[in-house]
């Protein structure tokens, strides 16, 4: 089972059951009520119930937080929707994501957060989180109304990777920001540095492709954290992609500025090798870099500089990576891999299993400010860690195949997901 089940008491036996979030790993049964846990153990299984599960050699967790996943509603219907993706979300154990504003129209008024409530509540799949736009129309000229976003349920408020007229709004957005105690998601790009579409490294010079250096994001990650030190706004950095980021990062958090990071997960798996012969599926913006930056990204993720891992989810029909390189549309479907990805790098020696549902639940949720990231808060995901299957348009439920693991057999597979 890969999609929502909804029961109103079910006892799950034969499972090993981790939280993260409560310090639990124990192999025991467990009582879910409209998908959170009351009980385990012997008093688990003295309860009434309605249904039995039984899940031997299977993981217990809670549901997944993902911070980043493009929904492409409103605006983009002829890549995926909101109902499609949502149902892909839970496909990998997401019960909760988090989509940004650069939508169609931008999300900077009440009433496209609405809209997008509505047709996730229609949906009926995973819970969607929107952040707000920082900027009116994401134009870099004028700030959002912040307040009636805030008031409209938007969890943070951001540029996505739209620039600013002069760092003076910027930093005028982030004293308003700051003065309503919304969280700023920052993808930092430097736009004059970064015209290319793929790593500045050996790759983009054999292939002829104009590049984006890492340069484009250190510099913008830094007068980011210098401007976040001094309004001491809440901050979120997402999709990091370099080694120089990950230092800053570290930097950062040694001062003790407000601040949290994330990564996706083909951040940890892909290089710049992966665009070999004008491969289009790995065309993702930042840009697949170096194996030095793969790494250290993975390092950062175990010892905690990078907190969490999201999907950066990017459905895209089959005409969007048809193009020549340069002219296809960036972006990897991505919510469905990012669970056996993980445990790979469990299992590669890169991350410890602590780290990686760590970085699933607990932080993500902790980020967004969101119920969710507990047994006891947000559902519960069941997981059986050896189901082998192949990546391919037929196991996979969202509408985007858009992917560079199309062909790959991976370890690790969503059995049922339990919400309330």
């Amino acid at each position: 089972m890969n999609a929502e089940a909804k029961y109103e008491r079910v006892l799950l036996t034969g499972g090993r059951v981790l939280d993260v979030a409560a310090g639990m790993d124990r192999q025991t049964d467990v009582l879910l009520e409209n998908g959170r846990m009351i009980a385990f153990g012997a008093e688990a299984r003295n309860q009434p119930h309605d249904r039995v599960d039984a899940i031997d050699g299977c993981l217990v967790l809670p549901a997944f937080v993902d911070l980043c996943a493009n929904l492409r509603e409103p605006g983009e219907k002829h890549h995926a929707t909101i109902a499609s993706e949502t149902r892909a979300a839970l496909a990998g154990g997401f019960a909760h994501v988090v989509t940004p504003p650069d939508t169609l129209p931008v999300v900077d008024s009440a009433a496209i957060v609405a809209l997008i409530q509505e047709k996730a509540e229609a949906a009926g799949a995973a819970k969607v989180y929107t952040i707000g736009a920082l900027t009116k129309g994401l134009e870099g000229k004028r700030p959002a109304n912040m307040a009636a976003l805030h008031q409209a349920g938007c969890i943070a408020v951001s540029n996505a990777r739209a620039g600013f007229a002069n760092d003076e709004t910027l930093l005028r957005c982030l004293e308003y920001a700051a003065t309503l105690g919304l969280t700023v998601f920052f993808y930092p790009e430097e736009p004059s540095l970064a015209n290319g579409c793929a790593h500045d490294g050996f790759m983009a010079a054999r292939l002829g492709l104009p590049s984006i250096p890492a340069l484009a994001e250190t510099v913008a990650l830094a007068k980011q954290l210098l401007m976040v030190e001094e309004t001491g706004v809440r901050a979120h950095f997402s999709q990091l992609s370099c080694k120089g980021s990950v230092e800053l990062m570290r930097i950062a958090k040694g001062k003790g500025l407000p601040v949290t990071a994330d990564v996706a997960m083909h951040q940890l798996h892909l290089t710049d090798a992966a665009i070999d012969g004008f491969n289009s599926l790995a065309h993702v913006r930042p840009p697949l870099r170096s194996e030095a930056d793969r790494l250290a990204l993975c390092a950062a993720v175990q010892d905690g500089t990078i907190d969490a891992i999201c999907s950066h989810h990017q459905p895209l029909n089959a005409a969007a990576k048809l193009a020549p390189f340069p002219a296809t549309e960036p972006g990897i479907s991505a919510l469905e891999t990012v669970l056996p990805l993980g445990l790979k790098l469990v299992r590669d020696g890169l991350l410890n299993e602590h780290r990686l549902w760590q970085a699933l639940t607990v932080s993500p949720a902790a980020i967004a400010g969101i119920a969710a990231g507990s047994l006891t808060s947000g559902g519960v995901v069941v997981v059986d860690p050896e189901a082998a299957w192949c990546v391919a348009p037929e196991t996979l439920s969202s509408a985007g195949h858009n992917t560079p693991f199309l062909g790959m057999a991976v370890q690790g597979r969503v059995r049922g997901v339990y919400t309330a």
